[in-house]
C-alpha cells in the first residue's frame, strides 16, 4: 500500500483492530518486512492510544460530532447518495472539502494528495485545513494521510458483486473495451475470457471494481488453460441469501474460505506494487490479509442492500442526527429496484440464480469483500440492537418519505426528460437513464434552499462547494463545469 513512516503508522492503527491485523500477517509471512518497515521494530515502536472509535452503546449526551471524514466512494454501490448527505452536512456547518481539481482524483490512477485542490504543502502549515474527503478515487492511504489527520473517520460502502455486475454492464458498457464487445452481460459471464483482457484502459470496470477502488494489489495470475468461467454444481456453492433491507440477519452467509475460487487477475495497470514477500502466498492467505489490512483502516463499511441500516450506524458512530443521514437517492438508473431483487431475493429463476453465480465467481475478490462486510455490519447490528436499529430504520424512512412528499413533484425520483432545471439534472452517462428530482413550486425560501440541497446531484453539488471555497476573483454566474465520467 506504499511506504507509511513509523510515526504515520504509530498514529493510524487502532488498538482494537491491531491484534487480530497482525495475527493474520504473522500467520501468512510477512514476518520481515511489512510496507516497508521492520517488523521487529514496528512492534516495539508501537504505541497504543486510546482508541477513538465510536461506541456502539447508545451516544452519551456529550458525545461530539465528527466533522473529519474520509468517505472512500465506490462505483455503482450507493455512494452518490451517501457523498450527497456530506455534501449537506459540510455544506450546512461550512466545513471544507478536499476538492479534486475536476469530479474525481485521477481515477483510475491512485490517489496522490498532489490532485486536491488547494493542497499546498509547501507553505509549512502543519494544520490540515480539510474535513471532508469523499469525491471519487483510487484509494492511496498513505496519500490520503498527507490531506487528512489519522484519526479521521474512514468509512466506505460495497454492494453484491451479482448488483453491481449488472449496473456497472449498462452504465460502462461504452466505456470498458470488454463489455463493449459483449452483446449481453449473459454473454460475457458465459465466457469472460473472449472479451476481457486485464490492463486494457476501463476494463477494471469489468472485474474485482471494489477490490480496485480499495486500493488492493491483485494476486498473480494463475496459469491455467481453462479459458472459460466454470461453475461448480453444487446449487449451494456462491449462494448468498440477501436480504431486503430491514429483513434480519437470518439468512446464512457461508464461509470466504469455501466460496473464494483461485484468483485468476493481475493488475490493471495502475495497481499499487505488492510487497515481494507476499509472491509466494496462498490466495486464500492473500485475500484474508487484505481483508485485516482494510479492518485496521476503516472504521465502517457500509452494505448498499441494508443501505438504511448503515445510513443508522452511521449517524451513531458520527455522533450525528437521523436528519443529518436522511436523504435521497441519488445517481439510480431506471429498473434499479428490480435488478438488485433480481440479484438478492430467494424467488431467482433458474436463470437469475446462474448469472449471480458467474458474476460473483469472476468477482471472486469483491465477493470476498462483500462477504466480509456484510457479516461485520451484522456484528456492528448485534451490538447496537435490533429492535432499537429497526425503530431508528423506521423513523429514517418516515422522514425521507415525508421530506420527498414535501420536496418533490411526485414524490419520487423521476425520468430525465421531465428535469428541466440543469442544476438538477444529472448526468447521463451509459446506455440506462439516470432518474433525478423536480421540485415542488411554492416552497418558501428556506424549504426551497434545502430542498435543493437534497436533490442537487453530486457534479452540480461540487461544483457548488468548489465555488465556495474558491470563489473567482471576478464576479461572474455560477456555472457548471463541463461534466465527466463519474
Amino acid at each position: 500500500m506504499g511506504l507509511l513512516s513509523p510515526a504515520r503508522i504509530m498514529r493510524l492503527w487502532r488498538p482494537r483492530r491491531l491484534g487480530v491485523a497482525l495475527g493474520v500477517f504473522m500467520t501468512i509471512g510477512f514476518g520481515l518486512h511489512l510496507w516497508g518497515v521492520p517488523f521487529q521494530k514496528r512492534l516495539t515502536r508501537l504505541q497504543f492510544q486510546q482508541s477513538c472509535a465510536p461506541s456502539l452503546q447508545p451516544a452519551a449526551e456529550t458525545c461530539l460530532p465528527r466533522q473529519r471524514l474520509v468517505f472512500l466512494k465506490t462505483h455503482k454501490s450507493g455512494s452518490s447518495s451517501v457523498l450527497n448527505l456530506l455534501h449537506r452536512y459540510g455544506d450546512r456547518h461550512g466545513l471544507r472539502f478536499a476538492l479534486p481539481i475536476h469530479y474525481q482524483f485521477g481515477y483510475p490512477r491512485l490517489f496522490q494528495a498532489s490532485k486536491v485542490k488547494g493542497y499546498h504543502p509547501q507553505s509549512g502549515n502543519t494544520q490540515k485545513p480539510f474535513h471532508i474527503l469523499c469525491h471519487h478515487m483510487r484509494f492511496n492511504l498513505k496519500e490520503v494521510l498527507q490531506v487528512m489527520p489519522s484519526d479521521s473517520f474512514f468509512f466506505s460502502i460495497v454492494r453484491d458483486p451479482a448488483a453491481l455486475a449488472r449496473s456497472a454492464f449498462s452504465y460502462y458498457k461504452l466505456t470498458s473495451s470488454a463489455f463493449h464487445k459483449a452483446p449481453s452481460l449473459t454473454a460475457f459471464l458465459s465466457n469472460p475470457r473472449a472479451y476481457y483482457q486485464p490492463g486494457i484502459h476501463g476494463n477494471h470496470y469489468a472485474r474485482n471494481l471494489l477490490w480496485f477502488d480499495f486500493g488492493l494489489p491483485f494476486p498473480p495470475e494463475l496459469k491455467t488453460k481453462r479459458a472459460n468461467l466454470h461453475l461448480p454444481k453444487d446449487s449451494n456453492f456462491l449462494r448468498l441469501h440477501v436480504l431486503p433491507s430491514g429483513a434480519g440477519p437470518g439468512s446464512q452467509i457461508l464461509d470466504p474460505k469455501v466460496l473464494v475460487q483461485p484468483v485468476t487477475t493481475v493488475a490493471d495497470g495502475h495497481t499499487q506494487p505488492v510487497n515481494t514477500a507476499s509472491s509466494d502466498l496462498g490466495t486464500s492467505s492473500f485475500i484474508q490479509w487484505g481483508l485485516a489490512w482494510l479492518d485496521s483502516v476503516f472504521d465502517l463499511v457500509m452494505v448498499a442492500e441494508y443501505f438504511d441500516e448503515s445510513l443508522v450506524l452511521l449517524a451513531d458512530a458520527l455522533c450525528w442526527g437521523l436528519d443529518d443521514v436522511v436523504g435521497f437517492m441519488h445517481n439510480a438508473q431506471v429498473g434499479r429496484e428490480e435488478r438488485l431483487s433480481a440479484a438478492g431475493n430467494n424467488s431467482q429463476t433458474a436463470e437469475d440464480w446462474q448469472l449471480n453465480a458467474r458474476a460473483r465467481a469472476w468477482n471472486n475478490l469483491d465477493w470476498a469483500l462483500y462477504i466480509h462486510f456484510n457479516r461485520s455490519l451484522w456484528a456492528r447490528i448485534e451490538q447496537y440492537g435490533q429492535r432499537r436499529l429497526q425503530r431508528a430504520v423506521a423513523e429514517l424512512r418516515a422522514r425521507r418519505e415525508a421530506l420527498a412528499k414535501h420536496c418533490l413533484v411526485g414524490g419520487e425520483a423521476l425520468d430525465p426528460k421531465y428535469i428541466t432545471n440543469k442544476m438538477l439534472r444529472p448526468f447521463q452517462f451509459g446506455s440506462t437513464k439516470v432518474l433525478g428530482y423536480v421540485l415542488q413550486s411554492g416552497l418558501s425560501p428556506q424549504d426551497q434552499e434545502e430542498c435543493e440541497r437534497l436533490a442537487t446531484p453530486e457534479l452540480q453539488y461540487k461544483d457548488k462547494l468548489d465555488a465556495k471555497q474558491f470563489p473567482p476573483t471576478v464576479s461572474q454566474p455560477f456555472k457548471t463545469s463541463r461534466l465527466l465520467s463519474p
